[in-house]
């Protein structure tokens, strides 16, 4: 019998990619641009919607394809465009599966905040205690610091051998449990619960303190404590390269060279639970409104996720002024605030988002990365055109 879940107790990759992106696509973006930075002028506020997301995909360099999901009391809209697939020109559906990239960090602040609210876990829990076999050098580190990115663990998806590994073969299987071992020789880049910085090593660290509270594996207490109460039926943690159908092919897009397919070049267990969760739209837009609303725990640990990091941004940034949380970032846009997260990987970059009370949402995803590194202006725009959205979902609302 598997153990049961803590009940409550209260294609081969191509050159441009390997001489241009590869050590840096595997997970999220390693650059970003500030959260308090000013934006050029983007698109028209006045613009509808659809005409913003029509030029996005026309922009030299801009994705393929695009779909933004809003929700609000009244109902759903949908705005695409461009196409889900280029060599068969099918338009993108909210049904179709794609890679959240780092949005998949929500994830696993959903496991480990609802195992806090059943007690297996403490938010100042620290790696010594729950993961002695990590260096001595980290014990000091708490659940806390992990969720909000001030831990100061070494970024494991920087370290020269993981690259190494990577560049040699693209779809390697790693053993996703081991790879803080690539950076076991560092210390601490700083005291931690000092300063904010992003990275990858964190929410790995994060997965592992969950399955050794509880003695069951990261993938089923995903299936268990967040798929099952939110209803996500098309989203999972796969290990290998392979989308399940449909999905939206995402794209290397480097002017003038044609766009590259790059769905599936890099397999997923070098990434796990900093990045690797494939969902839908549909499933994204349930995941953002019950996370971001309070469904899966307590008040007071909303309250405790809520504690602001001034200035610390998503990577990429989210629109507006970011600040950081546990597993969630604040966005403070010119119409209002949304929390949520962002991510990018290979192919992919998504935002999701909902108001303070989980009732009204946006699913912002595009089928190309977009990076300050890559493409800064592009970047720009694209959170411009975020903005946007996220005022005219905050207009629906009134």
């Amino acid at each position: 019998m598997p153990t049961p879940v803590p009940p409550r107790r209260r294609s081969p990759l191509g050159p441009r990619l390997a001489a241009a992106s590869l050590i840096t696509v595997c997970l999220v973006l390693l650059s970003s641009v500030g959260a308090g930075a000013a934006q050029r002028p983007g698109p028209h506020p006045h613009d509808t919607l659809q005409q913003q997301l029509d030029d996005l995909v026309r922009t030299p360099g801009g994705p393929p394809g695009a779909i933004a999901v809003l929700r609000d009391g009244r109902g759903s809209r949908v705005v695409r465009a461009g196409v889900a697939n280029l060599a068969t020109g099918r338009r993108p559906e909210a049904g179709d599966h794609m890679r959240i990239a780092s949005a998949a960090k929500a994830f696993s602040g959903a496991v480990a905040l609802s195992l806090v609210d059943r007690r297996y876990l403490r938010l100042d829990d620290t790696v010594r205690e729950r993961l002695p076999r990590l260096p001595r050098a980290w014990g000091s580190v708490t659940l806390r610091q992990l969720l909000n990115h001030t831990s100061g663990l070494p970024d494991y998806s920087r370290a020269p051998a993981f690259a190494r590994t990577l560049q040699a073969n693209p779809r390697h299987r790693f053993d996703s449990r081991r790879l803080l071992d690539y950076v076991a020789d560092r210390p601490l880049l700083f005291r931690p619960g000092t300063r904010y910085q992003y990275s990858n090593s964190d929410n790995i660290a994060v997965a592992l303190m969950a399955e050794a509270a509880t003695g069951v594996r990261y993938e089923r207490l995903l299936d268990e404590l967040v798929y099952r109460p939110l209803g996500l039926f098309r989203t999972s943690l796969p290990q290998g390269h392979l989308m399940p159908v449909p999905y939206l092919h995402g794209y290397d897009v480097s002017p003038p060279a044609p766009p590259e397919d790059v769905s599936e070049v890099l397999g997923m267990s070098g990434v796990w639970a900093s990045g690797g969760v494939v969902s839908t739209p549909i499933d994204m837009t349930r995941f953002v409104r019950g996370y971001v609303g309070g469904r899966l725990y307590g008040h007071h640990l909303v309250r405790e996720q809520r504690r602001w990091i001034p200035g610390a941004a998503s990577e990429p940034a989210g629109p507006g002024r970011n600040d950081a949380g546990l597993a969630l970032f604040r966005y403070t846009t010119r119409c209002g605030v949304v929390l949520g997260h962002t991510g990018n990987t290979l192919g992919y970059t998504q935002l999701i988002a909902a108001t303070p009370d989980g009732r009204r949402s946006l699913t912002f995803s595009v089928t190309t990365q977009i990076t300050e590194a890559m493409n800064a202006d592009l970047l720009r725009k694209l959170r411009a055109v975020q903005e946007n959205f996220v005022c005219a979902l905050l207009r629906r609302g009134h």
